[in-house]
């Protein structure tokens, strides 16, 4: 079982988040005041393309062993900058597969749609973050490590502390993929 170690909220578009004692995840909509909350896509260059899409990136979480990873490399990046809603810690968010559910505290569901696909704004955050989250594996395939997405299944309050509970769909099992 993992933890909740921040949440994080924006009602604006900006990359970094604020850190918040509790945010209110919402059925079928996101974080309550987030400014990627809806049943449509937010993200602005999503809407460009098609504002009618399902909103599949309605939480962003983030795991905190990414974080010290990133400070291992030189790189100072703290719970909410690099724009997601909840923090982890104990989850392997990276290796979770699509449809897994996580319960965040005692009400709260969400269901991982996938992996965040970075972009260039996280150079413009830190410059060279970009590299640290995206590379290349073996064969030569893209990785991402910049997080995973989820929809919310049933609300509630997600607080620092909070428990996390993994449970995984029914197999087979896809891999994520970016959303």
């Amino acid at each position: 079982m993992g933890q909740v170690s921040a949440v994080s909220t924006s009602a604006t578009h900006s990359f970094s988040k604020p850190n918040r004692p509790v945010i209110r995840l919402l059925a079928g909509l996101g974080v309550e005041g987030d400014a990627h909350s809806g049943v449509t896509v937010k993200h602005r260059s999503r809407v460009r393309r098609d504002p009618t899409q399902p909103n599949l990136r309605q939480v962003h979480l983030i795991h905190a062993e990414l974080h010290d990873e990133l400070a291992a490399a030189g790189f100072a990046v703290g719970a909410g900058e690099m724009g997601e809603n909840v923090t982890t810690r104990g989850v392997d968010l990276l290796g979770l597969p699509t449809g897994t559910r996580l319960r965040l505290g005692p009400d709260a569901v969400v269901e991982v749609t996938g992996l965040r696909n970075p972009c260039y704004q996280i150079d413009d955050f830190q410059q060279g973050v970009l590299k640290e989250v995206v590379g290349r594996d073996a064969d030569g395939q893209i990785v991402r490590r910049a997080g995973v997405m989820a929809i919310v299944l049933t609300g509630g309050e997600v607080r620092p502390g909070d428990p996390i509970a993994v449970e995984l769909p029914a197999a087979p099992h896809l891999p994520l993929a970016p959303v």
